[in-house]
């Protein structure tokens, strides 16, 4: 056997077993502060280096924190290796450098026992509850929320049904609202919503009297959805991988891509019937309305300044889907931002680093500020 062979054999087998050695995701220390169930509540400490590669950038760490703290909404379905996916591309990294004091909000990995959960369960009492431990453990009252995918439709939710006077800006990445007009997704929301209503007006039935144990969505197929809506983009990343086996570096980087990608977690029983109920059949986010039951509040209560951040290439969350955020809520400061990237690329893909991170962070920096201080932007770049 040649030594390209066995360095192929060497890096397939170690592929397969996902190697912990392969995999270059979370290397950034976290410390748990908080933990209600499987849902726990990371703080990242200050960094210990004076600057940080981001892609062959070197970025200053910023010497003081900002005031208000920033807390990472993510979503449900996803591990949280994205938001550290590379010790060269990790957003918390970047927050942190750029004098973020950092929390992220883990939903963790739900079993059978929290089937019972609901987008309620989430907004009225989990996401009280963490953003209350982050301001006793930060000291400060005033906070910022960066919310991706379903992690953004909750920051915006939570803002609409708590009132909380004390959220200065909201950074909304893939952030879902008018599911019927989300592109070809759109559309097949659009036929199941006339089929479950022809059904509900014929005989009562609805989503929620479904035995939730079985509309629990598995970890693996919410991994295969997601792939499927890339199918070409996944075969190709298998064939590059085949063709380069004999690379290590291309190995753990692809490994390290496939340990988020391979690893979705699942939606409990009855998260997925008010998805199916309040967002493809009834999509009351459209209208305004909240997608949890009795609808107590509307998105016109936010007053909070948004970030939306719209990728160009989502199809996941279409441009059209986001959208109309701007016309329901009642902040007179929106702000929408369009750049390059899919679902995932927007939070951190290979092109964030440059293209979104900084626009991002700058937004929020600019709301973390006393009107007397000064915004300290992404010039930190030495």
């Amino acid at each position: 056997m040649t030594a390209s062979l066995r360095h192929a054999w060497d890096n397939g087998r170690a592929w397969w077993r996902r190697d912990p050695d392969l995999i270059q995701a979370e290397r950034t220390p976290w410390q748990v502060i908080h933990q209600h169930q499987c849902v726990t509540l990371r703080y990242y400490p200050p960094l210990a280096e004076r600057h940080i590669d981001v892609d062959g950038i070197q970025v200053a760490v910023a010497e003081q924190p900002l005031p208000v703290p920033l807390v990472l909404v993510a979503p449900l379905a996803v591990n949280m290796r994205l938001y550290d996916l590379f010790p060269h591309r990790s957003l918390v990294r970047y927050l942190r450098a750029r004098g973020f004091e950092l929390y992220l909000i883990d939903w963790g990995r739900p079993g059978s026992a929290e089937n019972h959960w609901h987008f309620d369960t989430y907004l009225s009492e989990l996401m009280p509850e963490m953003l209350a431990a982050v301001r006793a453990h930060s000291g400060q009252q005033q906070l910022s929320l960066h919310g991706w995918s379903f992690g953004a439709m909750f920051s915006l939710a939570y803002a609409a049904l708590s009132g909380d006077p004390d959220l200065r800006g909201l950074a909304l990445l893939g952030a879902p609202c008018d599911y019927h007009a989300n592109g070809p997704l759109g559309q097949h929301y659009q036929r199941l919503s006339r089929t479950l209503r022809w059904l509900q007006q014929r005989t009562g039935w609805h989503i929620h009297r479904a035995p939730r144990r079985l509309l629990r969505s598995p970890g693996w197929a919410n991994a295969l959805a997601f792939k499927l809506t890339a199918p070409v983009a996944t075969a190709q990343s298998y064939l590059e991988l085949l063709r380069n086996l004999s690379d290590r570096e291309f190995v753990s980087t692809h490994a390290t891509n496939a340990a988020f990608l391979d690893d979705m977690v699942a939606y409990p029983g009855g998260i997925m019937q008010d998805v199916v109920r309040y967002l493809w059949t009834d999509n009351v986010m459209a209208a305004g309305r909240m997608p949890v039951r009795g609808e107590p509040e509307r998105l016109s209560k936010v007053r909070t300044p948004l970030l939306l951040v719209i990728g160009r290439d989502d199809v996941i969350i279409t441009r059209d889907c986001t959208l109309p955020i701007r016309d329901r809520v009642g902040s007179d400061d929106v702000e929408v931002l369009e750049v390059p990237g899919g679902h995932m690329g927007i939070l951190g893909g290979s092109s964030a680093p440059q293209q979104i991170w900084p626009a991002v962070a700058d937004w929020l920096a600019a709301h973390s500020q006393l009107p007397e201080q000064v915004v300290p932007a992404s010039n930190q770049v030495v």
